[in-house]
């Protein structure tokens, strides 16, 4: 007899001929946890503090860590196919419906998924993403950068911040693209000076892999999906961190008026890493959601 799809710890099965990887924790309703970047390894999105209310299953997403390689590697890794990839661990995991989380990258797919695949979802959890992607983000993202570099220009770290931040547009490798996001760190995190000992052992920790961003044909995959979301039917929750430079509470609150009867919950005292941040408040306004959700 197999091992049972939710039984906790590592998994592995083959999802359209392509390796996937997902890790069991935690117990109650099931939940499903996409990862940001793209290329950013799961790890870093574990809450335990989740775990005590849900059955958390972490997505280790296709192209990262043990999950296979699509044969476009570093391409094609669209939201179109991260979705797929979410839809046959759903058939894999043989359960009725799932909530489905998804930070920073992860929102964009989870978003996606809600639009294009909504019906095996009970709900879904937007945590520090946006409705778009390219120059009108990114504009929002300098000016959350350079607002943050004003408040800290005293610290001696700072420069090696926004080094980080320059070299992302240049990244072409699995070594260049752990380095940015080692380096820009400090910036996603609302008081990162204020305890750097532990936030130094959240850095070390990370892992990444180097995905372009691209499709398949090399064209950006790029988001807006503005006039989508108020076609959203699933129960939603949206979560920003106050402090969050890069999907901050504009996008948010964007987010918020355009999926009908969403919930919006900020987290006053974190960045763009609140699971972490704010561990309790961030698990209770989940769990409150997904009680809610459930009747």
């Amino acid at each position: 007899m197999g091992v049972e799809p939710l039984a906790p710890g590592a998994h592995t099965f083959d999802s359209d001929g392509v390796v996937q990887r997902y890790h069991v924790y935690g117990r109650g309703p099931v939940c499903l946890a996409h990862p940001g970047g793209p290329g950013i390894h799961w790890e870093y999105l574990r809450a335990p503090a989740l775990e005590e209310h849900l059955t958390m299953v972490y997505v280790e997403a296709l192209g990262t860590g043990a999950s296979g390689r699509l044969p476009t590697h570093p391409h094609g890794y669209t939201r179109e196919r991260y979705s797929l990839a979410l839809q046959r661990l759903i058939d894999q995991l043989g359960v009725p419906e799932v909530y489905l989380l998804g930070h920073s990258h992860g929102a964009f797919v989870a978003a996606y998924h809600a639009i294009h695949r909504p019906d095996r979802l009970a709900g879904v959890i937007l945590y520090d993403g946006a409705p778009v992607t390219g120059p009108e983000h990114g504009a929002e993202a300098a000016r959350r950068v350079q607002e943050f570099a004003a408040a800290r220009a005293d610290r001696p770290g700072l420069a090696g911040v926004l080094a980080a931040f320059a070299a992302m547009q240049g990244i072409s490798s699995d070594e260049q693209t752990l380095a940015v996001v080692r380096g820009i760190l400090p910036a996603y995190v609302a008081d990162y000076w204020g305890d750097e000992q532990r936030w130094a052992t959240v850095v070390a920790a990370l892992r990444a892999t180097y995905i372009s961003g691209l499709d398949a044909d090399l064209s950006p995959d790029l988001v807006d999906d503005r006039a989508d979301l108020p076609n959203v039917r699933v129960p939603a929750l949206v979560i920003v961190g106050r402090h969050d430079v890069i999907c901050g509470p504009r996008w948010a609150a964007e987010l918020h008026a355009l999926i009908p009867a969403s919930h919006l919950v900020v987290l006053e005292h974190s960045g763009h890493l609140g699971h972490l941040e704010e561990p309790e408040p961030f698990a209770e306004a989940t769990a409150k959601f997904v009680s809610t959700s459930r009747g």
